[in-house]
């Protein structure tokens, strides 16, 4: 008993040569003070981490008439998705540039129809980028033939997708839904894919027709945004595909009183009858969609992009 009161007494006297020391130092009292802060500090911002993406996910569907091109940044990283008509070229480049794009990390060539791939000789040859990719289908056009040669001038080599192939984007996930090889139907060689970034995704089509939407109602379609495929055509945009990716925004990239009659009444009926906003190069022009990872703010501008 004897020696439990001393232990209790000598426990005592510590505790109060410790209260004085933290009564009359003023460093201890600091240190305190920095190390109580410190902690706020680090819960404060793990509660921002949590609720709030420091990052957005730009995507400008940039109006390049009849035609896409499609831009996509994420902090320092850049893609971009199809160049536009021969004459686009030029003026894509100098849109990017003041956009202060000067790496592309992707970019990728949906199909080989020169309303895809017209300006894509320009991009090669003015910025850096890291990766090309295409379909495997080669066809003889001058167009083709000029990506071709701007490849071999920068030392590159084109790259083909595998269906389900999965990669990272900065704070993004991008998944390859379809890669088509029917040399029948360029269209239909379009690579389809999904960019997921964090609450918000967005699907981009190329230019596939029903044939291939019908093939991929096995996928995860629904998404947030959706490019109509195929400029707005009824060649495309089945019902059963619409109601698979139930998106919220439907962009249509197509030419001012184009010769196609793109887009069809057909499918901006479907898109209407769902509710699903509609913009379109040819009213807005360039149309840029910011996600936050939650929510998805959009604005359209007139750009010198259409040439």
């Amino acid at each position: 008993m004897k020696k439990k009161i001393k232990n209790n007494l000598f426990k005592l006297i510590i505790a109060v040569f410790i209260i004085i020391y933290l009564l009359f130092s003023s460093d201890a009292i600091n240190e305190l003070k920095g190390s109580i802060k410190e902690v706020s500090k680090n819960i404060n911002i793990e509660e921002v981490n949590q609720n709030n993406f420091s990052d957005t996910l730009d995507v400008y569907f940039i109006d390049v008439g009849q035609a896409d091109s499609i831009l996509i940044k994420n902090e320092e990283h850049s893609m971009l998705i199809d160049a536009g008509n021969n004459e686009d070229g030029v003026k894509l480049v100098n849109y990017l540039n003041e956009l202060n794009v000067n790496n592309l990390d992707y970019v990728i060539a949906t199909h080989a129809h020169e309303d895809h791939i017209g300006g894509m000789d320009d991009i090669i040859n003015n910025f850096d980028v890291d990766k090309f990719f295409m379909p495997d289908v080669l066809t003889t056009t001058k167009t083709f033939e000029d990506v071709l040669d701007a490849l071999e001038n920068n030392d590159m080599t084109y790259n083909t997708f595998e269906e389900n192939q999965e990669f990272s984007f900065g704070n993004a996930n991008v998944k390859i839904l379809y890669v088509g090889n029917d040399k029948n139907d360029l269209n239909d060689t379009s690579i389809v894919m999904k960019i997921t970034y964090y609450n918000n995704s967005f699907l981009f089509t190329g230019d596939i027709s029903s044939k291939v939407e019908k093939k991929i109602l096995n996928k995860d379609l629904k998404s947030d945004v959706l490019k109509v495929a195929h400029h707005g055509s009824d060649y495309s945009s089945t019902d059963e595909f619409l109601d698979l990716v139930d998106p919220k925004y439907a962009v249509i990239s197509v030419g001012k009183n184009n010769i196609y009659k793109h887009p069809a009444e057909s499918t901006l009926l479907k898109l209407n009858d769902r509710n699903i906003k509609i913009y379109r190069t040819d009213t807005s022009g360039t149309i840029i969609m910011n996600s936050d990872g939650n929510n998805i703010t959009i604005k359209t501008i007139k750009t010198d992009t259409n040439g």
